[in-house]
């Protein structure tokens, strides 16, 4: 029975920890996975031994500001792992964080597996030699990082992106979008929410002005109140909450969206949904990842579309009246929103089409399994 210790540090990473969790356990039952889980690898069945929602933050100055929690988290999860001495340890994203645990893990003796590849291509690279003598695989979910991994003589494997399975259902894909119905995302962190969502709100209401019968949904991520997202909308026209439950249906129902960046927005890229990307870091932050970060763009879809398929607004662009604009274009030109999601239907296919969470478990399994052979 191969014991497994799964890592999420974030929402976005316990959503494929879920995905992948339900993919071993369909392949080995007797499977035991434990570890740092969230609500969507609690669901799955992993036994939460710590709680994502207590690492879910991000940005420089956000990471100091918690730096006590972390170190705290840290201490704990050495003394798990070493009371459990797992087969194997699955690491996903959340670099900062994970990249202390693989250490902890190497010295305890425990071999590792990243899922979902740290983004090192868009800065620090020279972390590639780290992963290079403290994973045994390195699991990646986006098609080019397969040539940066290259270039440290490193080999990984690209297993696809587990959300095309996970939002690309025949009955949410069935859903035909609503014309006025726009989608809110302001992220699942509260520092993402405090900063975005009353701007969001302001757009919102701008763009009623012109167009009076717009309609507003906002799916609401786990460990957010309802409270704190109304009282962050005040002043913004009448919105409908969803539950996470009803997220895909829901966004895929909307004509637009506005969202802050994150894998939202792939989600709503999947979902065929034409999307003005938005974000505001702390200066600290914005001012590091100007001098350090090394891509064209901050969002997947265009990553991987390789051009500005999704207008994106950073900092003090990232205001309501620019906001409202960009989405005013496309309700003015339906046109340049179709030809938008002529685009977005491509994407499945560059994302491994399918299948993600199955190789990946596989992978998992083999090498959980190699201790015993």
């Amino acid at each position: 029975m191969p014991n497994i210790w799964i890592n999420a540090g974030e929402i976005s990473g316990d959503v494929h920890g879920g995905l992948l969790a339900r993919e071993i356990l369909r392949l080995c039952p007797q499977a035991r996975l434990f570890g740092m889980a969230g609500p969507a690898m609690r669901a799955t069945g992993v036994k939460p031994l710590l709680a994502t929602e207590d690492l879910s933050v991000m940005g420089v100055t956000e990471v100091l500001a918690h730096a006590g929690t972390i170190v705290k988290l840290l201490r704990r999860t050495r003394r798990e792992l070493a009371a459990q001495r797992p087969d194997l340890m699955v690491v996903i994203d959340a670099p900062d964080y994970h990249f202390r645990l693989l250490a902890m893990a190497k010295k305890l003796g425990i071999p590792s597996v990243y899922y979902i590849s740290p983004k090192l291509w868009a800065w620090r690279e020279n972390r590639a030699r780290f992963l290079k003598t403290h994973v045994r695989r390195i699991l990646s979910i986006l098609p080019f990082e397969s040539a940066f991994y290259a270039r440290f003589g490193m080999e990984v494997d690209f297993v696809g992106h587990p959300l095309v399975d996970a939002v690309c259902t025949p009955e949410v894909m069935a859903i035909p979008p609503v014309p006025g119905r726009i989608a809110v995302l302001p992220g699942s962190r509260r520092r993402e929410l405090t900063a975005l969502l009353p701007t969001f709100a302001e757009a919102c209401r701008l763009l009623t002005r012109r167009y009076p019968g717009l309609e507003f949904l906002l799916p609401v991520a786990p460990g957010i109140s309802e409270a704190m997202v109304r009282n962050l909308w005040k002043g913004g026209p009448a919105v409908r909450l969803v539950s996470a439950a009803e997220r895909y249906p829901g966004i895929r129902s909307c004509q637009l969206a506005l969202a802050a960046s994150g894998t939202v927005t792939l989600e709503t890229a999947l979902l065929h949904v034409p999307t003005v990307v938005a974000y505001r870091f702390s200066p600290l932050t914005y001012a590091v990842g100007k001098r350090v970060v090394r891509v064209p763009f901050i969002s997947l879809p265009n990553l991987v579309l390789g051009a500005e398929v999704f207008p994106e607004l950073l900092q003090d662009q990232a205001h309501s009246a620019a906001l409202a604009a960009h989405l005013a274009l496309w309700l003015d030109t339906p046109q340049c929103a179709e030809t938008v999601r002529t685009r977005l239907r491509t994407l499945p296919e560059l994302l491994g089409g399918g299948g993600a969470g199955k190789r990946a478990a596989r992978i998992v399994l083999e090498e959980a399994q190699r201790r015993h052979a």
